[in-house]
């Protein structure tokens, strides 16, 4: 039979006047070939690996209903061919009687090759589109007639048949193997104990385990379930197998995989990331002390300063840091994953909330001493130029001096000093204008020559 699911030779040619001999010898030839056809055809239906499959197979649902039709089908259609064998064979006889056949001979050549000369016992297995009218015990049919009706039988036949071998050729064996991995992870994830009622993962893997069991059973009793017909495709098997619920628990299978290959790495570098935990958080602890030391410094030393308070050692993140080596002894690694990623992102946090709290609270130190250096900038400015026994500038310095080196330093009043002591500085440094007498003002307002 052709691709398209109908005998090939077949020209659907209409009975009409009585032949003579070179066409009743055309015709007989046309048939012997069409004949010859038909019947390589069946025998591959007959030996196809999905036919025979399902003719052993336990089947259920849609696939048992079609197979069902289909086995009546093809019972019928060797049925349909043995009659046409039969008819050729009849007609073969007529012709071989003469070399020249008479006139009665082309009549009954005629009648046999055009006419409704086939008569085929009625099994009830006519399928419901060739029912034209009430049923009989028996049909009778052209060889034109008797071939259409053997086209749409072996069409519909083979495109169940192609249909279930289809989807049992694609699903099963991929069905295997991804329940080859399956026991694959589930034996990883044991080993890591990443089990159904302890871990999420753990619970995923049962969930696909049962899916893939049901699925194959599915598949392997009703294959026509997951069938997708081509959209206006009329060939036999013209669709593809439904491998979404497949897609889907693969998918999941590998977001489970690639869980266990993240709680395998923490198995494997556990103890050097707690190493460096350790390390950031002692960091922490060290830059908080230090913070509560300088804010006793900055309130013994600086007046008039508000100085924020600084928090204590981060104990809970100690704690959990405890519950985090425990985990690693006891080989839970499943519940040392998500502890250790929260861990570290916290850890990293604390320590920079305690940089900031010590650069918060040595502000005022710093900005101290940031007034001291400018104070001592500018005094060996003062020396460079000659003017370091300025009375006026000996005893701005000295005041600034005295308020930047003693406690409690008021930060606002001596940064005052200081910007007096630069400007008297800077002033016997600054050309005069031209209208300006050369000099500065003394500590009583009069001005001296410069």
């Amino acid at each position: 039979m052709s691709v398209a699911g109908s005998f090939p030779g077949f020209t659907g040619r209409p009975p009409g006047p009585v032949m003579d001999r070179e066409e009743a010898d055309r015709e007989l030839a046309r048939l012997g070939a069409e004949h010859e056809a038909i019947e390589t055809s069946l025998l591959a239906l007959q030996d196809h690996a999905g036919r025979r499959l399902l003719e052993g197979a336990e089947l259920t649902g849609a696939t048992r209903e079609r197979w069902a039709t289909t086995e009546q089908s093809i019972t019928l259609l060797w049925g349909y061919f043995d009659a046409y064998a039969r008819a050729l064979s009849e007609a073969r006889e007529i012709r071989a009687r003469r070399r020249h056949p008479n006139r009665d001979d082309l009549s009954a050549l005629t009648e046999l090759l055009r006419g409704d000369a086939v008569t085929v016992a009625n099994t009830g297995a006519v399928p419901p589109s060739a029912v034209t009218g009430p049923a009989r015990l028996s049909e009778r049919f052209t060889l034109h007639e008797l071939v259409a009706r053997m086209n749409e039988l072996y069409a519909r036949s083979l495109d169940m048949v192609v249909a279930a071998d289809s989807v049992w050729s694609a699903l099963p064996a991929r069905i295997d193997l991804l329940a080859a991995e399956l026991r694959r992870t589930r034996s990883l994830a044991h080993s890591v104990g990443v089990r159904p009622g302890e871990h999420p993962a753990g619970d995923d893997l049962a969930e696909i385990t049962e899916e893939l069991a049901t699925l194959r059973v599915q598949v392997v009793s009703d294959p026509l379930a997951f069938w997708l017909p081509g959209p206006g495709s009329a060939a036999p098997g013209g669709g593809r197998p439904d491998t979404s619920r497949y897609d889907r628990a693969a998918r999941a299978l590998e977001d489970v995989r690639r869980e266990i290959e993240a709680v395998l790495t923490v198995r494997q570098d556990a103890e050097a990331r707690l190493v460096r935990l350790r390390d950031v958080l002692s960091r922490a602890d060290r830059t908080l002390a230090e913070a509560r030391a300088a804010r006793g410094e900055v309130l013994a030393k600086i007046a008039a300063s508000e100085v924020p308070a600084v928090s204590g050692p981060p104990t809970v993140l100690q704690e959990r840091l405890a519950a985090a080596s425990a985990y690693r002894r006891n080989a839970q690694w499943h519940r040392l994953s998500p502890l250790l990623e929260s861990l570290e992102r916290e850890a990293e946090d604390e320590l920079l909330r305690a940089r900031a709290s010590l650069t918060s609270v040595t502000a005022p130190l710093a900005i101290r001493a940031e007034l001291r250096g400018r104070l001592d900038a500018c005094r060996a400015k003062a020396v460079r130029h000659g003017l370091a026994g300025d009375p006026l500038l000996v005893e701005r310095y000295d005041a600034a001096r005295r308020m930047l080196w003693s406690a409690p330093c008021d930060l606002r009043v001596a940064e005052q000093a200081v910007l007096r002591y630069q400007r008297a500085v800077a002033e016997p440094l600054t050309p005069p204008g031209p209208e300006e007498p050369r000099g500065r003002p003394d500590a009583g307002g009069r001005g001296e020559a410069g």
